[in-house]
């Protein structure tokens, strides 16, 4: 048996599945020093490995096949799903995963992979062919993007992601945003999705919904605002600098 074939067959491994072809545990942790050594496998943090490609010579792994291997529960989340459905063609070297467990943030191959606590477990879809890939589906991806804008990716980035998607399937976007029972959730989504409406293809009782769910408070879209232009009809302060499309009746100058 040649231990770099077989193991080569799938993206990544750990000393257990390496013990499959051993029963026994010391010997598995020696096959794979071996393959360290000898420059066929790479280790990308502790007990989770790749074999380097004899093709290309870089790991046969990619970054969001690690992100999925990370644990039981990690999955490709927020910006990073934007990229692995390439909806932006930006490219990426900071790897958002969400996972029920926590995980220290680690670097392997010039990528930054960070921990983000997951708050939900649906909208996680495995692609076919995709290698195990575990990321989530395009609607709870936009329900995350607008959840965390703040603190991940900032306003700008959530903008571009919104602009460059098309077609999203209301009823789960909805679903989504009514698991995580947030009313600045709803007053974003209204007010960042409206003039994407059509091209998107939501409805008039996707924004009446979100309307009726933002409650009483007044906030600003984004922190990094302290007075803006006030959007009675989302009860939101935005940038007042015209790089963000406004809707909605009663723009007025305000500071709350």
């Amino acid at each position: 048996m040649d231990l770099y074939i077989e193991l080569a067959k799938v993206p990544t491994f750990k000393i257990e599945d390496v013990n499959r072809y051993y029963n026994n545990i010391a010997s598995a942790r020696s096959a794979v020093k071996r393959l360290l050594s000898k420059g066929k496998a790479l280790k990308i943090r502790n007990n989770l490995y790749t074999c380097v490609s004899a093709e290309h010579g870089g790991p046969i792994a990619n970054r969001f096949q690690i992100a999925s291997a990370i644990n039981d529960t990690s999955y490709v989340s927020h910006h990073s799903a934007m990229e692995f459905y390439g909806i932006t063609d930006q490219m990426m070297y900071e790897i958002y995963v969400s996972s029920d467990h926590r995980f220290q943030d680690f670097e392997f191959d010039g990528y930054h992979y960070h921990y983000i606590k997951s708050r939900l477990s649906e909208g996680v879809d495995t692609p076919a062919y995709s290698g195990g890939i575990r990321v989530t589906d395009k609607e709870r991806t936009i329900a995350d993007i607008l959840k965390d804008m703040d603190k991940i990716g900032g306003i700008e980035e959530c903008i571009a992601n919104i602009g460059s998607i098309t077609v999203l399937d209301e009823k789960k976007l909805l679903r989504y945003m009514d698991l995580y029972n947030n009313k600045f959730l709803y007053q974003k989504a209204g007010y960042l999705l409206w003039d994407k409406k059509d091209t998107l293809g939501l409805s008039d009782e996707f924004f009446n919904i979100c309307r009726s769910k933002i409650g009483k408070s007044k906030r600003y879209l984004t922190a990094d605002i302290k007075a803006g232009s006030y959007i009675e009809e989302w009860r939101l302060v935005v940038p007042a600098s015209g790089s963000i499309s406004k809707n909605g009746e009663g723009v007025i100058n305000a500071d709350i």
